[in-house]
């Protein structure tokens, strides 16, 4: 097949989805399918990736988190007719927007994969809430098939009630050869900022204004709160950049917790593995079930042998507690965070707790197992 991702933006930018779209298509090319991903720019050039064809477009306005790029409804047209299919990605609009139509005016299926509800702040906001009242519903009528990473997200999403009958389960997924359990010295694990006497908690995401609702401010209270009222020993590492981390850093500091928090910046691709099997456990506080689409982080952590606490609204919530692999509190609690945090070195130094957790992604969670359920159903359109 001939394939058509249109992400607004792609490897190496560090994203969710930008993740989802680089693993499925590197599995569809293993498969023998040819797959090109449209996208735009963020510095790089055109060109394959890991056996992908990329046609990076020049921005020239980006809004919230959207790069509008005037080069893609033509070039989109052009490649269109002799592709089997289109998959496109929301929650950054224009993209998909302009690959429904495409698909529309060209008879090429389109696929929707609908990570999760086009919500922004302060402006943002006001310009996510006229696009999901407008645009949204257009988009989401004309594409063939809407994919949701979790079964709960048709009753979580504002958007998706009248479209049920087109919408399909795929659950996100993870490279369970390139996460998996590692030996690491404690020498290896200080050099990545964690601690040998500690229970060391690690944090993952961008530190911007979109993704605050990964709660970070919440688990740094938590920490705050550990440190004042115990005597137990904790480290956190913090991964990721962005513009709100000098905040961040600024509350770590109003809280006095300077001397337990390390945040490391942007962790390159080769560390990420590193980083999962040195940490104790790892933590996502997500507070928004409209916001969080699954937790992919979550699945890279468990497929590693990791422990994670999260909440309520991540795609793995049921399995986490069902399978004893960590903790699921309700979103925003400070109180529950801490004491999930204060009871997980009884299942962190479980051998056993690590054996679930790997087996977890192994059996059900691999990208190459996602990748044949996206082919049945590229097939089934096509047909």
């Amino acid at each position: 097949m001939k394939i058509i991702q249109t992400p607004v933006r792609f490897y190496p930018y560090t994203g969710g989805v930008e993740a989802h779209v680089h693993e499925l298509s590197k599995e569809l090319v293993n498969n023998g399918h040819d797959v090109e991903v449209i996208c735009a720019s963020t510095g790089e050039s055109s060109g394959a990736v890991d056996g992908i064809s990329t046609s990076r477009l020049s921005t020239v306005a980006k809004i919230a988190q959207t790069n509008i790029t005037p080069k893609l409804p033509v070039d989109l047209i052009n490649r269109a007719s002799d592709a089997d299919i289109i998959h496109t990605h929301l929650p950054t609009p224009w993209s998909a927007d302009i690959s429904a139509i495409v698909g529309k005016a060209t008879g090429t299926p389109v696929v929707l994969t609908y990570h999760n509800d086009v919500i922004g702040s302060g402006l943002a906001d006001s310009i996510a809430s006229l696009y999901n009242s407008t645009v949204l519903k257009f988009t989401l009528q004309m594409v063939d098939q809407i994919i949701i990473t979790q079964p709960s997200y048709i009753d979580n999403s504002a958007h998706l009630a009248d479209y049920e009958d087109k919408v399909t389960v795929v659950h996100n997924g993870v490279d369970v050869d390139r996460f998996s359990p590692m030996d690491m010295s404690s020498d290896m694990r200080s050099d990545l900022g964690f601690e040998p006497n500690a229970l060391n908690l690690f944090f993952l995401s961008v530190l911007d204004e979109y993704h605050e609702y990964k709660g970070l401010d919440i688990l740094l209270k938590s920490v705050a709160k550990i440190s004042d009222e115990s005597t137990m020993n904790v480290k956190l590492v913090v991964g990721g950049d962005g513009s709100l981390r000098s905040r961040y850093e600024q509350l770590a500091q109003d809280l006095d917790i300077t001397d337990i928090v390390d945040f490391r910046g942007y962790i390159p691709d080769e560390d990420l593995p590193k980083m999962y099997n040195s940490a104790d456990l790892f933590v996502l506080p997500s507070l928004s079930s409209e916001q969080e689409g699954f937790g992919l982080v979550l699945l890279e952590a468990l497929s590693c042998g990791t422990p994670v606490i999260s909440t309520e609204v991540v795609g793995v919530a049921d399995e986490i507690v069902s399978k004893g692999l960590g903790e699921v509190i309700d979103s925003g609690s400070v109180d529950q965070l801490t004491d999930a945090i204060s009871g997980a070195e009884e299942y962190t130094t479980d051998p056993k707790v690590s054996t679930e957790c790997r087996k977890l992604c192994v059996e059900k969670y691999s990208w190459s197992s996602k990748a044949n359920d996206l082919e049945q159903l590229y097939q089934e359109l096509i047909e």
